[in-house]
């Protein structure tokens, strides 16, 4: 199911009036750009929900990561948090944004605020086990592995 190429299109649905509908950068950008639909402030080492007025319809077999813009990042410590939309979701996609510098950030409506990512999936099924196969690394965990 997931080692085909994604469908051409993606379906996107303008939730009122605010909305932009995502765009892409440059002709090969991986990311669509993702607008603001308000206006807001992202405290200082703090964090917001953006809306955007956008739902989409990601295909089945993908999800769509909301990513954080590299400018936005580099320039203004601003980075996305939560980000998996799943391709069931029909809702509002909402941007979570962390600013993790020292001054507050503020956010104007049709303002690029994240970018969305189309990712193919495999999809599972958990099974529970009594044991798991050992490896060389076993439960090794955090820099285990070096710095």
């Amino acid at each position: 199911m997931t080692d085909s190429i994604p469908p051409a299109k993606i379906h996107f649905k303008k939730l009122d009036e605010t909305a932009i509908l995502p765009t892409r950068g440059s002709e090969h950008a991986a990311g669509l750009d993702m607008y603001a639909s308000e206006s807001g402030v992202i405290p200082a080492h703090g964090f917001s929900s953006i809306h955007t007025s956008v739902a989409v319809a990601v295909p089945l077999g993908y999800y769509a990561r909301i990513a954080s813009r590299s400018g936005l990042s580099a320039k203004n410590g601003i980075f996305t948090l939560a980000g998996v939309v799943d391709s069931d979701y029909r809702g509002e996609v909402i941007v979570v944004l962390a600013n993790h510098s020292d001054v507050d950030h503020e956010v104007k409506a049709g303002d690029r605020i994240a970018q969305m990512v189309i990712e193919s999936i495999i999809l599972p099924e958990p099974e529970f086990v009594e044991n798991l196969e050992d490896t060389e690394r076993g439960a090794g965990g955090l820099g285990s592995t070096g710095n």
